[in-house]
């Protein structure tokens, strides 16, 4: 197995919502509300799927990739560990903080790749990073009732 160095990626957007309203929105089942193709299929019955245990699987193209809810602290942050297999895996932290009536959210990813074409993969997901939470901004926003 071929593997790069880990890269960690941390940025920042902003949710109009207050903490304990946006947290749902970077939940398993939250995520559908606003991200366009996510289907996750949660293993088991988790009424809860922000509970630390909690399974599921999601698809992009032919690969899926696996993700486990390692701690949750609801209306603060979330982490989640993330395998796709002879690609990537690592670790997803979401922390979310009151700001101005919405709420500011930091979204760190420490992600290894495990072959070589994956690691020139996560060096141009790298390079996107901020674009790619302006673009969460932008889909979250949309997708939140107008008040």
């Amino acid at each position: 197995m071929t593997a790069g160095a880990p890269r960690r990626l941390t940025g920042r957007l902003h949710v109009d919502l207050p903490p304990g309203e946006a947290f749902r929105l970077f939940t398993a089942r939250g995520e559908e509300l606003w991200a366009e193709g996510w289907q996750p299929r949660i293993a088991g019955d988790a009424p809860d799927d922000a509970m630390p245990g909690v399974v599921w699987e999601t698809g992009h193209g032919d690969a899926t990739t696996t993700w486990l809810v390692l701690a949750a602290d609801p209306g603060r942050s979330v982490s989640y560990a993330r395998v796709t297999p002879g690609d990537r895996a690592g670790t997803v932290t979401v922390s979310l903080e009151a700001a101005g009536g919405g709420s500011d959210v930091e979204v760190t990813y420490l992600l290894t790749a495990l072959t070589d074409e994956a690691d020139q993969a996560l060096d141009d997901f790298a390079h996107g990073y901020p674009e790619f939470l302006s673009e969460w901004q932008t889909a979250i926003a949309t997708h939140l009732p107008q008040s």
